[in-house]
């Protein structure tokens, strides 16, 4: 079970619904950056907070602001950050490992796709060194979650490996330890 919005465009994003989105954002522009009233997320930050690259685009080419923050002062490129692999994603990768290899590539393909998910935010004009409420940037995030992948992304739009966190001796010095 997801998260379930108040706000219809952000339900839609959430659920990676494009045609809900389309239909919504036809009728009213508005729904295009409107904010969630419990937790302040926009569409695109429910798009990336469950890894939705259809829905991402699409609110990105209809010029979603990628710069606006929710209530824990998260952009949308934190959540495409914090972007990992499910349980399920675990499991079917454990599984099917053995049989011709078919885990990894399922591995590899949601690699991919966060990838893809991370260029499309990258793409906007989000600010890369964005802190949130715990002082953590996106390469802090990625840093966390061991994305190799993802690092280099964010080191080419001159992200700073030196912004420290509010954790003591918590993912600064994980971050610097994958850079060196």
């Amino acid at each position: 079970m997801g998260m379930v919005y108040s706000e219809p465009a952000c339900q839609a994003a959430y659920e990676g619904d494009v045609r809900k989105l389309y239909f919504l954002l036809k009728n009213d522009p508005a729904h295009l950056n409107v904010q969630e009233v419990h937790t302040g997320d926009t569409p695109l930050i429910a798009a990336c907070r469950h890894g939705h690259l259809n829905a991402v685009t699409y609110l990105l080419d209809n010029k979603a602001n990628s710069q606006l923050t929710n209530k824990k002062q998260r952009t949308c490129l934190h959540y495409a950050s914090k972007r990992t692999f499910s349980l399920l994603d675990y499991l079917m990768i454990t599984i099917l490992m053995p049989i011709l290899l078919l885990g990894y590539f399922i591995m590899l393909q949601k690699q991919r796709k966060n990838v893809a998910l991370m260029e499309a935010v990258l793409s906007t004009d989000v600010s890369v060194d964005a802190v949130d409420y715990k002082g953590n940037t996106a390469l802090h995030y990625v840093c966390e979650r061991k994305s190799h992948r993802l690092v280099p992304l964010l080191l080419q739009r001159n992200a700073k490996p030196n912004i420290k966190n509010n954790v003591p001796g918590g993912a600064n010095t994980r971050f610097l330890r994958l850079l060196c």
